[in-house]
């Protein structure tokens, strides 16, 4: 059945039409509807009585009950509840406290998480709607499909979510009938002072009812400022008529957070030069509370058209207001530290940023804490949050002055602000702080944790420099910090960031690199001492670069090994040395002439494909085994175990030579020696730069001499690297060294210089 003032009510004991029985006082929905109804009914100006009332609030409580289990979760039904609302008169300032209070309080537990839908039935038949109070017409919840339960976190979370959505609704509402009720008073206000001059009697007594009976406060001022005549809501608004007592002038309302030129704009009201303005202002009440209203205030002129009264219009929109502070607050602000976060940060950035070219300076300090994901992979991301937590309270603490912010702007990402004239100075100060304050360790359950930091510090002037550039320069400055050791902060430099960016291009170019063809090798021949014939080549990648030119493998190695390209790089140099050997002793008609010697890097030495793609390369180009030579540095096999050394063992027992490359500049006992699967060593160049001259330094002397010894006694071959002269090749060659390869005999080139180097030899 219907109340007579138009809203839905269900009767407690008869079933419906179709068969249902009527929800009694334990259907959860009609005990919400009841307190819903109970909180709500004495503070709404509705002429419903209770019954009716509640009656009125039990679709709309089915329909939040839907929403809030609804899949996908929507929050638009709300949305339409907060209008209904409105359109019921719950517009008293009270009444959307309590009615978000209610849903707060409520809603879950009458629609528990892991319960399906309650399909309470309602007296009507099935598929038939609610009329609403201003003709809509809402469905039949008992029609609605059954919905998935909820965790209780996932439901208080859609909770909130909804009583935000039912707010905004409500509030949208209520200033859209506010607003047509000021447009009505404004305009009844022109018809009034139009029709004073055909029935002046008539106009006040229209004025006066409208006057008395809006909703929103109006008042009359003359326009030296003194308040006249307010009517009843005005009074409400700020706390009682004793707030408008005689003499009371509208310039004592003046506010420190008045927008700027709001003054302005009433000098020229009250002087004719316009007709209305509209702000938002805020007021003091008598007892120190603060009101805000969004005012309209329009000039009224007599007959003549000389300016006569001033008329304001205001509504309260202080719950709207503190609503949107606190949507606003958690839009720019971190939700676990409470810090600002990367929206706020930047704003306040932009607006440095925007500043005349000759404000104050600004820097900026980019923190990023060291080893933290360690911290969430090991310990958990709880432990990880409360080190966030006792890690921003630190930082807080290092920002004192007014011209300092500190933000949250990622997981463990961390930027402050600084302006004034020593910006620069000011940023490494307290770049130094915050790393003081990290110094001590956090204690948590227990445990003290270390916490490290890397800060980058960028400095400016604004008008000179953009956002994007600056943040992508403290970015730049933090990982130096990083890549220095850490627990550090590095000023930014334009040549170091430059080559940081430089190195970022090049490992960005890597993969596309091998794809295009962009690398070529070079060979540099090793030479026997005992005759000077050549024996082979060192392979030696390069990388003919688009912008930067030839790049030795110094330039990218590194990257590569970094990036994970080197194992398809490498198999690429391994291929292509295993062929260019093949040519060559296809060319010499010689098996047993022209080695090729390749490099391997540590992430080839731990790959587990190392062996089979080197015999499949070698099948491929049709090589021997013992044409080829791998060259594994000293520091890679120092503490390998049997398991790391296996891939080695198994190559030289298919006869490939192995090679230890840069012997010396290790810290490996000699003993070690015994059990690396190795043939060769490649002696360093530091122990032979005191043989370039005559008379050679002793001391390399018996250094070179005692490891050829110890080479020979255990049937290893000995390589020099870097012979530059030929005073330096004769001493070599004197202490028994077996080959050599330097400057001294040919520098890196092409394989057709090498091939002419063989032929030279052999005639």
């Amino acid at each position: 059945m219907t109340s007579e003032s138009g809203g839905p009510r269900c009767d407690r004991g008869a079933g419906d039409a179709a068969g249902h029985p009527a929800p009694g006082e334990n259907d959860p929905l009609r005990r919400f509807a009841g307190i819903w109804c109970r909180a709500v009914h004495p503070l709404a100006a509705t002429t419903m009585t209770p019954d009716e009332f509640e009656g009125y609030l039990l679709p709309l409580a089915h329909r939040l009950s839907a929403a809030l289990r609804s899949s996908p979760f929507d929050t638009e039904a709300a949305y339409e509840v907060g209008a209904a609302l409105v359109d019921a008169q719950c517009t008293e300032p009270d009444a959307l406290p309590a009615i978000l209070g209610v849903i707060d309080a409520h809603l879950v537990s009458c629609s528990p998480p892991g319960a399906p839908l309650s399909r309470a039935p309602l007296s009507r038949p099935p598929g038939e709607t609610f009329p609403g109070p201003s003709g809509e017409s809402f469905p039949d919840p008992s029609d609605e499909p059954t919905h998935k339960p909820l965790a209780d976190d996932e439901a208080r979370a859609r909770c909130v979510r909804l009583q935000h959505a039912l707010a905004a609704g409500f509030v949208r509402e209520l200033r859209e009938r506010e607003r047509d009720e000021q447009e009505a008073i404004s305009r009844a206000a022109m018809v009034a002072r139009t029709e004073a001059e055909k029935a002046l009697h008539a106009s006040e007594a229209k004025f006066q009812a409208v006057f008395e009976g809006a909703v929103i406060g109006v008042g009359i001022a003359g326009l030296d400022g003194e308040v006249l005549v307010v009517n009843d809501a005005m009074a409400r608004m700020f706390g009682g008529m004793d707030f408008f007592r005689p003499g009371r002038n509208v310039t004592e309302f003046v506010h420190p957070d008045d927008v700027p030129g709001a003054h302005e704009l009433y000098r020229e009201l009250v002087n004719g030069e316009r007709d209305h303005f509209r702000i938002e202002k805020p007021h003091y009440r008598d007892d120190g509370s603060e009101l805000w209203t969004n005012l309209t205030v329009t000039l009224l002129r007599d007959s003549s058209g000389a300016p006569q009264y001033q008329l304001a219009l205001a509504e309260d929109i202080t719950e709207h207001r503190r609503l949107r502070e606190r949507l606003r607050y958690e839009a720019t602000h971190d939700e676990l530290t409470g810090l600002p976060n990367r929206t706020l940060f930047l704003e306040r950035l932009d607006q440095v940023l925007a500043a005349d070219a000759d404000a104050e300076r600004f820097g900026v300090c980019y923190l990023d804490l060291d080893g933290f994901k360690a911290v969430n992979d090991s310990l958990g991301h709880a432990v990880g949050d409360r080190m966030l937590e006792a890690v921003a309270e630190r930082l807080q603490r290092c920002v004192k002055a007014p011209t300092e912010l500190l933000a949250r702007v990622g997981g463990d990402e961390f930027l402050a602000l600084v302006t004034g004239p020593a910006a620069q100075a000011d940023g490494a100060g307290l770049a130094r702080r915050m790393l003081a304050a990290l110094a001590e360790p956090v204690r948590i359950e227990g445990r003290e944790l270390r916490v490290r930091a890397s800060i980058g510090v960028v400095d400016g002037r604004a008008g000179e420099i953009e956002r994007a550039e600056v943040l992508r320069s403290a970015d730049i400055t933090m990982y130096r910090a990083k890549a220095a050791g850490g627990n550090r902060y590095e000023i930014a430099d334009a040549d170091s960031n430059a080559r940081v960016i430089a190195r970022h291009s090049l490992t960005n170019g890597l993969p596309s690199a091998l794809e295009k063809g962009e690398f070529f090798i070079e060979y540099q021949p090793l030479v026997r001492l005992t005759d000077g014939t050549v024996r082979g080549a060192e392979a030696l990648v390069r990388w003919l670069h688009p912008l930067h030119g030839v790049l030795g493998p110094d330039q990218f190695i590194p990257l590569a090994e970094d990036t994970g390209l080197i194992v398809p790089l490498g198999r690429w140099v391994l291929e292509q040395a295993a062929r260019q050997a093949r040519e060559w002793r296809d060319a010499a008609e010689d098996d047993e002439s022209l080695r090729v010697n390749v490099n391997l890097s540590p992430c080839q030495l731990s790959h587990p494909t190392l062996v089979s793609d080197t015999v499949a390369v070698l099948e491929n180009a049709g090589l021997c085994p013992s044409a080829l030579c791998l060259e594994v540095t000293e520091n890679d096999l120092i503490g390998a175990d049997e398991t790391a050394l296996r891939p080695l063992r198994q190559l030289a027992d298919l006869g490939v030579d192995i090679a230890l490359d840069d012997f010396g500049t290790g810290y490996s006992n000699l003993s070690y020696l015994r059990r690396l699967p190795v043939s060769q060593l490649k002696l360093d160049r530091s122990f032979t730069r005191g043989m370039q001259r005559a008379p050679a330094d002793p001391v390399d002397v018996k250094i070179v001499e005692g490891i050829v010894s110890l080479a020979h006694t255990l049937d290893l071959a000995v390589t020099v690297e870097g012979v530059e002269t030929a005073v330096q090749a004769e001493h070599l060659r004197g202490l028994g060294c077996d080959t050599a390869q330097g400057w001294y005999y040919a520098r890196p080139g092409p394989p057709e210089r090498l091939h002419t180097l063989a032929l030279a030899d052999a005639s």
